[in-house]
C-alpha cells in the first residue's frame, strides 16, 4: 500500500517539513488537498511557486521584497531617522501588520553574516536612533553590545525594546530573566 501511494506520501513528507506541521496534520492537509479541494491545492502550489520565484531580500534592509528595494525602504513618508534592527524578515511583518513602527528596518539574520559596513552606510544616511528589537537573551545582549561597539563612532543613539513581565501573566509564571529585566527597567507612574 505504501508504494502505491508514493506521490501522496511525498506530499505528506513535504508538508511535514513545514514548521509546526506534524505527521497527522500533514496527512490531514494532504488528504484535503487531494480529495476535497484539488483546485485550492493547485492555487496554493501556484502561489508558492510565484512567491519563491518573485521574492528576494531588499538590498537595503534585508526584508522581503519583489524589487531591489522593498516598499518600506522606498517610502519617503516613513521616518528615515529611526532604524529598528530585527532578527529576521518575519519580525518586520509583525511590526507592520500591527502599525507599531514607522521608521526603517535592518534584518540581522545572523551575527556571522552581519555586514557592518552596510549597516554603517544605512546609519550614515541620516539615522539618529537605532532600536534593537531582538528576542531577550544573553546571546542577543552580546550582539547588541557588539554592534554598538563597532558603530561607536557614529553619531547615533542606541535603545532596545522594553522587556519584562507580560500583561496578564502571574509573577509565579514569569522566568527569572524577565522578572529581573522588569525590575531593572521599571518606570515611574
Amino acid at each position: 500500500m505504501k508504494r502505491s501511494l508514493e506521490k501522496f506520501n511525498r506530499l505528506v513528507d513535504a508538508l511535514q517539513n513545514l514548521p509546526t506541521v506534524g505527521q497527522k496534520s500533514a496527512t490531514r492537509l494532504a488528504y484535503h488537498m487531494v480529495m476535497n479541494d484539488s483546485f485550492g491545492a493547485l492555487k496554493l502550489a501556484h502561489a508558492i511557486e510565484n512567491a519563491i520565484t518573485s521574492l528576494k531580500k531588499c538590498r537595503s534592509c534585508g526584508g522581503l521584497s519583489e524589487d531591489e528595494l522593498c516598499s518600506i525602504c522606498s517610502d519617503e513618508r516613513r521616518n528615515h531617522e529611526v532604524l529598528c534592527i530585527v532578527e529576521n524578515a518575519k519580525d518586520i511583518l509583525t511590526f507592520e501588520e500591527n502599525g507599531l513602527f514607522d521608521g526603517r528596518y535592518f534584518v540581522l539574520d545572523s551575527i556571522e553574516e552581519l555586514d557592518i559596513a552596510h549597516l554603517r552606510g544605512v546609519i550614515q544616511s541620516g539615522i539618529k536612533e537605532v532600536i534593537f528589537a531582538l528576542t531577550p537573551s544573553i546571546a542577543n545582549q552580546g550582539v547588541m553590545l557588539y554592534i554598538e561597539d563597532k558603530l561607536i563612532d557614529c553619531d547615533v543613539r542606541f535603545s532596545r525594546i522594553a522587556q519584562g513581565v507580560p500583561t496578564g501573566v502571574s509573577l509565579e509564571n514569569v522566568d527569572i530573566l524577565s522578572l529581573t529585566k522588569a525590575m531593572e527597567d521599571r518606570v515611574s507612574i
